[in-house]
């Protein structure tokens, strides 16, 4: 995908993203304690009906399930030696999957946090994240998004390795707290024009809040976008019930905030924790 497909699709109308793959997949069997992206490549089925399930339901771009699947990560369940197959594996196994509907890498935090938070130096974040952004590449994806991201030189480490690599779009999606900043004080304001003089194609905020709190980000963004901007809220806020986390915003709901947000300008939308394939299928039809 170059960059003026990215264009003409975002100028086709709001462009639907896929929902949650982790509260999914817990529901297609997945156990946990297990490293997610190998089950992945073990169920291949689960993945399958999963992504054929929001491609039916209206996904123009969906993200493959490699959100571990840097080496820090996949170290923690002893397979940093196998970031190449397992995101080359799960990149062309989305491809199959995907119909029509376009892939996008996905790339997540490492579970570090880049000096002068944490002890990983800069320029080993942009090579862990340089190995994951190659091997995405093999496996056949048509562009990348950074997301859930809560530290901006985090996020900006893998936007260098992207733009090292390749030309394909990429879209970055930070998380922010309650009080409207991510974890380490980052403001959307400050993270939207960080990351557009990068020269992202798309930035916004993904999973932490329900609809009604994320509107209110996107629109202290609009004012300063340059570029698209996205949202994936929660199905609403997680609660506990009987020791397990749930979320309990359904899909009517959940699809009667697409209207405000695309009034606020928000040209990517979908859904993160707790969302499903009828939560897409609703906000489909409000578009």
């Amino acid at each position: 995908m170059n960059k003026k497909e990215f264009r003409e699709l975002i100028e086709a109308g709001p462009v639907i993203l896929d929902g949650a793959t982790g509260t999914e997949l817990v529901k297609r069997g997945m156990p946990g304690g297990v490293c997610p992206e190998l089950w992945c490549i073990e169920n291949p089925l689960a993945v399958k009906d999963l992504q054929e399930k929001y491609v039916s339901a209206g996904t123009k771009l969906i993200y493959t399930p490699t959100f571990g699947g840097n080496r820090f990560k996949l170290d923690e369940f002893g397979l940093g030696n196998r970031v190449h197959e397992i995101n080359r594996k799960l990149a062309a196994m989305t491809k199959k999957n995907s119909g029509k509907a376009y892939v996008f890498g996905d790339i997540a935090p490492t579970g570090r946090f880049v000096e002068p938070f944490g002890d990983l130096f800069f320029d080993d974040a942009v090579a862990v994240y340089r190995e994951q952004v190659a091997a995405l590449l093999e496996g056949g994806v048509d562009g990348f998004v950074i997301e859930t991201m809560m530290d901006i030189q985090e996020a900006r480490a893998a936007l260098i390795a992207v733009k090292e690599l390749c030309d394909l779009p990429v879209m970055v999606s930070m998380t922010y707290e309650s009080g409207g900043r991510t974890l380490n004080g980052t403001d959307p304001v400050s993270a939207l024009v960080t990351l557009q003089s990068l020269g992202t194609d798309a930035v916004g905020c993904n999973c932490s809040t329900g609809p009604a709190d994320m509107l209110k980000v996107i629109k202290h963004m609009k004012e300063y976008a340059r570029v698209p901007l996205l949202a994936k809220p929660n199905a609403g806020m997680p609660k506990l019930v009987n020791g397990i986390t749930t979320f309990d915003m359904g899909h009517d709901e959940f699809a009667s905030h697409v209207e405000d947000f695309i009034s606020a300008g928000t040209g990517f939308f979908g859904g993160c924790c707790g969302t499903t394939p009828e939560h897409i299928a609703s906000a489909a039809q409000k578009t």
